[in-house]
């Protein structure tokens, strides 16, 4: 009887090794489709019937594939095959998802799907899948504590416009003549922050999407950012090595 699956992968020679290795293990396992985004694989779960079994890279070509569980519901089994680190993965081991850490072997793969063939007769635990997922998700930084005089504030990353850089200290702005100094570097706070939020621009700016009021054209191919409640004299541009990507961030 065949079994069909579902591999959304965004690597096109890990997909096509996925699929030649699945045929290999048992040639009755049929490969529905694959899929390279988060957006495809959300609008094909949406409006097909789900397979029997997915095969799903964390990283994908715009975005984490976590993102696929929030825009709708899965049922279906799944295997994650991932480059991620083993040991932040181990969870994986005693839940009925299992994953393959890439580069992907033939032993593995086949105990995969042999695990997933003792126990797809069984309904999955959603809650399992929504603690990986947790685990697996990278942590961001909720809120930032800022020193002002003798005083402690906190302030949450949703108030921040921007974070730059000025005569070689770093700050936060979160209006007029809101500015606070922060210890952190730029490199540190990218890490830290929710890259669905925010976007490093250039060397010396950091913008919060919600933020942005405007968008203009500017010389060499370059924009200019027009940010809520900004009255510094510093024009806010877009590097232009980043102007493409900044518009496919805008654009998701």
């Amino acid at each position: 009887m065949t079994m069909q699956v579902l591999i959304i992968e965004d690597e096109q020679l890990a997909a096509q090794r996925l699929s030649r290795l699945i045929r290999e293990i048992d040639q009755n396992i049929e490969v529905m489709a694959v899929i390279e985004s988060v957006e495809g694989a959300t609008n094909w779960l949406l409006s097909r019937p789900h397979p029997a079994l997915i095969f799903m890279d964390v990283q994908l070509e715009d975005g984490l594939c976590f993102e696929i569980f929030e825009r709708c519901t899965i049922k279906t089994p799944v295997i994650f095959t991932t480059a991620y680190d083993e040991y932040s993965l181990k969870a994986f081991k005693v839940n009925s998802v299992d994953y393959l850490l890439k580069p992907i072997s033939v032993e593995e793969l086949s105990h995969a799907i042999e695990k997933f063939k003792s126990i797809h007769h069984h309904q999955i635990d959603l809650t399992r899948i929504e603690s990986l997922i947790n685990q697996l998700q990278p942590k961001v930084k909720e809120r930032f504590l800022i020193k002002i005089g003798d005083h402690y504030r906190s302030v949450p990353v949703t108030a921040i416009n921007c974070v730059f850089i000025k005569e070689r200290c770093n700050f936060i702005s979160i209006g007029k003549q809101k500015n606070y100094a922060i210890d952190l570097s730029l490199d540190r706070i990218e890490e830290k922050i929710d890259p669905r939020l925010f976007f490093r621009i250039s060397r010396n700016y950091i913008i919060r999407y919600d933020a942005i009021r405007d968008i203009i054209a500017y010389s060499s191919s370059r924009l200019k950012i027009i940010l809520l409640d900004w009255d510094e004299k510093d024009e806010i541009v877009v590097r232009r090595e980043r102007v493409a990507e900044f518009k496919g961030w805008m654009d998701r």
